[in-house]
């Protein structure tokens, strides 16, 4: 967040566009690592019910609020500098959040840090008005956990074979759904002839997505959501080669209901990434989809580009991935209903039962 603030605030000052870009592209830096961090944060000391609440609307539907507010903001400021600073300010109001939010349990668990999770741990039955028990971790000790300390870089989400796999599928999953959502999101001129008013109706847009993503997180099981929204997210994109050009409200219809479903998708995404990894791998395996996924963003405006050569290319394009994706998010593991795995192994097991029930 700190990094996201001050170079928002430094864009202000830039002397021109190339170092406009370079502190644009450190902010992207600082913003997602943000949302990722807050992300696995959030998934690790909540719990049940609240956990899919937040993974799901308390993250993303506070993006969509964000995304709302910014066509608001930038109508009443005109001057980009004064829409930076008014973007950069009010951010100065989360710096007690370092004091105030905990840091994860499981995560200091998994570092051998067992004491301090016992405190935070006491500390939320203080809130809440509930006894802790004596000894909480009874079959933690620091020297233990230390001594069994798991791994927690890259390479070791490719060092298993089954775990490798898995997070092939995910990236390639996240990578579908970003390239979908962007590719139909930089349609947003068409809303309205008002950019300002077409952003904001973009932003309104997503909101039932995420509402629909909490539903399907609450009560569905995960491949079978995930699957949905993909097949959902292609059939409109095939379907608009056959409506009339003269038709053009149809054509934008099935664009957002395309747009609704990988909007859904990709909220579903960052919260089924996070149930799968244990707690050491997490963060960096969620890093990790999230960087792929981003190339999705990138080549958005070149894959729309063949347009220039045949009107429904980039159409054709993005639904033939996601039919192809939704057959191979079949082969991940399923995570509706259990615990978060804890260690390695735990998610070793899983995968293993999935590929035995397959």
């Amino acid at each position: 967040m700190a990094a996201q603030t001050l170079f928002t605030f430094a864009q202000v000052f830039s002397t021109s566009w190339i170092v406009f870009v370079l502190l644009l592209f450190v902010n992207g830096l600082g913003q997602i690592s943000n949302f990722v961090a807050a992300l696995v944060l959030g998934a690790e000391v909540l719990t049940g019910n609240v956990r899919v609440l937040y993974s799901s609307m308390g993250t993303c539907l506070g993006f969509a609020v964000g995304y709302m507010l910014l066509p608001v903001v930038a109508y009443f400021l005109r001057d980009w500098k004064s829409l930076l600073m008014a973007l950069s300010i009010p951010a100065l109001a989360y710096i007690p959040l370092w004091w105030l939010l905990p840091e994860s349990p499981r995560w200091l668990l998994s570092q051998g840090r067992v004491e301090e999770a016992e405190a935070i741990i006491r500390k939320a039955a203080q809130w809440n008005k509930v006894q802790a028990p004596r000894v909480i971790f009874e079959n933690y000790s620091v020297k233990e956990t230390k001594a069994y300390k798991e791994p927690n870089s890259m390479l070791d989400i490719l060092r298993h074979s089954s775990i490798r796999t898995t997070t092939l599928i995910l990236c390639l999953v996240s990578f579908t759904m970003t390239t979908g959502y962007y590719s139909l999101s930089f349609n947003t001129a068409q809303l309205h002839d008002d950019p300002y008013i077409s952003c904001f109706i973009s932003a309104v847009v997503e909101v039932p997505a995420y509402v629909s993503s909490w539903i399907a997180l609450r009560y569905l099981p995960r491949r079978l959501s995930v699957t949905s929204t993909l097949i959902l997210g292609s059939v409109p994109l095939f379907m608009i080669q056959l409506v009339p050009q003269n038709l053009f409200g149809l054509s934008l219809a099935l664009e957002m209901v395309g747009k609704y479903a990988f909007t859904t998708g990709a909220s579903l995404m960052f919260a089924y990434t996070t149930e799968l990894y244990p707690t050491s791998l997490r963060n960096t395996a969620t890093g990790t989809t999230t960087t792929v996924s981003r190339m999705g963003s990138c080549i958005t405006p070149f894959l729309l580009s063949l347009g220039a050569y045949f009107n429904h290319l980039p159409y054709i394009t993005i639904g033939t991935l996601a039919v192809a994706t939704a057959f191979a998010a079949l082969l991940l593991p399923e995570s509706f209903k259990q615990p978060l795995p804890e260690t390695i192994q735990q998610m070793h097991e899983r995968e293993m039962y999935v590929l035995h029930v397959l």
